[in-house]
């Protein structure tokens, strides 16, 4: 199983040294990758009608993972990258076509690709895109995300993209790797349709059944776990002990990937969260 670090975007205050000491402890403790958290907007939660139900706000700071990575792969060597997740609805989708294949081709192929669909209609509306329609949006885009990668020229005629005989230039040498997010049934479903991994948060057990609903939907679509990845992120992990051993038994029970979650856990500082996935990782082994 290969196990990773949440970079703690919402505790750090932004700081630019913070994102180059976690990614090198990251690399140099011998964790595989480094995933990170997707938001472009916050918002005022007060007086939405709908209410805005999401865990973060206007006073929660976010690094764009993408341009993170694109630091980070600069100095370091082997660790991976992945967006967990990436909010795609929300985005063009040329142009996170055209930003996750520069990540990858500088990175050395590292890059794993987490999108999904959000919970801030504010976020949407700032940045142009319809809140409503999102899972269909993501739907098309997962699908146009490829061909992208693939084809050297093509047209495409969808209900959100359109292109008349086009394509970004340069494109990876690979396809990036989709995995989807999410707690929803609709989720699932999509993920065992079209997606290579999903990434699974909350409760233990609540993540669980999320992967039995999975490995029906790529049942139903004639499709094997064997070339699928079931990543936990270990939201419930409040102390290094508990983070390493909700890996531990995600690792037993068939799980691909692990990622431990500083956040929340009551640190004061990098040098605690530097601390913590340094216990956590000697527990591992």
């Amino acid at each position: 199983m290969e196990i990773g670090v949440v970079y703690p975007q919402t505790e750090l205050n932004g700081d630019p040294e913070a994102v180059r000491a976690i990614g090198l402890a990251t690399e140099e403790l011998g964790y595989d990758y480094l995933l990170a958290y997707d938001h472009v907007v916050g918002a005022d939660h007060s007086d939405r009608d709908p209410e805005l139900w999401g865990p973060y706000t206007d006073k929660d700071p976010f690094h764009c993972p993408l341009t993170i990575f694109s630091y980070l792969a600069a100095i370091t060597e082997h660790i991976g990258f992945a967006t967990g997740v990436i909010i795609l609805p929300q985005r063009q989708t040329a142009l996170i076509a055209k930003q996750a294949t520069d990540v990858d081709l500088l990175s050395g192929e590292r890059l794993r690709l987490g999108v999904g669909t959000g919970w801030n209609y504010v976020e949407y509306d700032a940045l142009g895109e319809d809140f409503a329609s999102r899972g269909s949006r993501l739907t098309e885009q997962i699908g146009l995300l490829r061909e992208y990668w693939k084809k050297p020229l093509f047209s495409f005629e969808g209900e959100y993209d359109q292109l008349d005989r086009g394509n970004i230039n340069l494109r990876p040498n690979r396809q990036i790797p989709i995995w989807l997010g999410g707690f929803s049934e609709v989720a699932f479903r999509r993920a065992g349709e079209l997606g290579d991994g999903f990434m699974f948060a909350g409760d233990y057990d609540r993540c669980l059944e999320g992967r039995s609903r999975v490995e029906h939907y790529l049942a139903e679509n004639n499709r094997s776990t064997d070339d699928f990845g079931f990543e936990l992120i270990t939201l419930r992990g409040r102390t290094p002990a508990e983070a390493a051993e909700t890996m531990k038994q995600w690792e037993d029970a068939g799980g691909t990937h692990a990622a431990v979650v500083t956040m929340n856990c009551g640190l004061d500082g990098l040098q605690e969260h530097l601390d913590f996935i340094e216990k956590t990782k000697n527990l591992l082994g």
